[in-house]
């Protein structure tokens, strides 16, 4: 008697070996254990063999990704932000298009308040002081000074679950929270913020600290430019945990250099993981590598419902986070 044989699936990123354990004992997995980044053909191949599949941000799932790809149904993002994915061409191609938000909200909104801090008080740059030996006394004037976020005003840009996580902890800084947004939250929302509702300039114009949390599209590409950051107070930081593209960092590294704000903390850059010369050459920008929610608890409950998500899809039930959701007939 033959046995069924199992439906193939990609693993495209490497992902925790008890989840792939897991995973081999439904599927034939093609996994990725070595976490290489697949090149266009390379990634449109693998997907030509497959029903589903695990990928990340450096996915990207295009209509020449899929060309190929006849017994493919679903595609699962193990991130909350698919600008990876080309939603109208996997539609029309017949692919169910999934993420994982919620579970990183609260990571990830950590993680912006502490990118955050370490901007504002300078964290970094004094830890590279100290280690260069250049710390031979305490001073009022002469240690690295920097702004402070207790009673201050942080302007949120994209108020979305971790926008209004951030503007939760800014509270217990007693912060005044504004934001603005693509379409205005509740009175409810609002209040359980403590946020108020303004245009995006005088958000620039007023805010303290400015925190980018808006999700990357064609029209949100260099929300933050020349422009916008002329605008800005001199003495104003800018935290981006968004998405590369969403900050023209060319025109950030110039208005750094020229003091045009006081420091920008960044966690996403244009063309990662390249960063800008100019920015490595800069003192006053902090700078990290898209960890915004990486910790081991968020990562694994990250993969974990990419995984329900893919699972659901090929078993003709309706993924819990379905993006493209004119495809669920069930």
């Amino acid at each position: 008697m033959n046995t069924p044989s199992k439906p193939k699936i990609l693993v495209a990123r490497a992902i925790f070996p008890e989840a792939l354990a897991k995973l081999e004992e439904s599927f034939e997995v093609r996994s990725n254990q070595a976490d290489l980044i697949f090149t266009p053909e390379e990634l449109q191949k693998e997907l030509s063999s497959v029903v589903g599949a695990l990928v990340a941000g450096s996915e990207r799932i295009d209509a020449n990704a899929l060309a190929q790809a006849k017994n493919l149904k679903a595609v699962a993002n193990i991130s909350v932000g698919y600008n990876n994915f080309d939603v109208p061409a996997m539609t029309s191609a017949g692919v169910m298009a999934t993420n994982t938000p919620d579970v990183l909200t609260d990571t990830t909104a950590d993680f912006g308040f502490a990118l955050l801090m370490a901007t504002a008080r300078r964290i970094t740059e004094s830890e590279h002081w100290v280690r260069a030996g250049h710390w031979d006394k305490w001073s009022i004037v002469n240690n690295p000074l920097g702004m402070d976020l207790h009673h201050s005003t942080i302007g949120i840009i994209g108020m979305g679950r971790i926008g209004q996580g951030i503007a939760k902890r800014a509270l217990g800084f007693g912060m005044k929270v504004i934001y603005c947004n693509r379409s205005r939250l509740s009175e409810a929302h609002e209040k359980a913020c403590g946020a108020t509702y303004v245009s995006k300039e005088e958000l620039l114009r007023t805010a303290d600290h400015v925190v980018l949390v808006l999700p990357y599209t064609a029209e949100s590409h260099h929300t933050i430019g020349a422009t916008e950051i002329a605008q800005m107070k001199p003495t104003a930081t800018l935290i981006n945990i968004a998405r590369g593209g969403i900050v023209d960092d060319v025109a950030l590294a110039q208005a750094l250099q020229e003091g045009k704000i006081f420091a920008a903390g960044l966690d996403v850059f244009e063309g990662e993981p390249n960063v800008h010369p100019d920015l490595l050459k800069l003192s006053n920008v902090v700078l990290a590598p898209h960890i915004a929610s990486a910790t081991e608890k968020t990562r694994r409950a990250m993969v974990d419902l990419a995984i329900e998500n893919l699972r659901a899809a090929l078993d003709g039930k309706k993924p819990p986070s379905l993006i493209n959701q004119e495809l669920f007939t069930g």
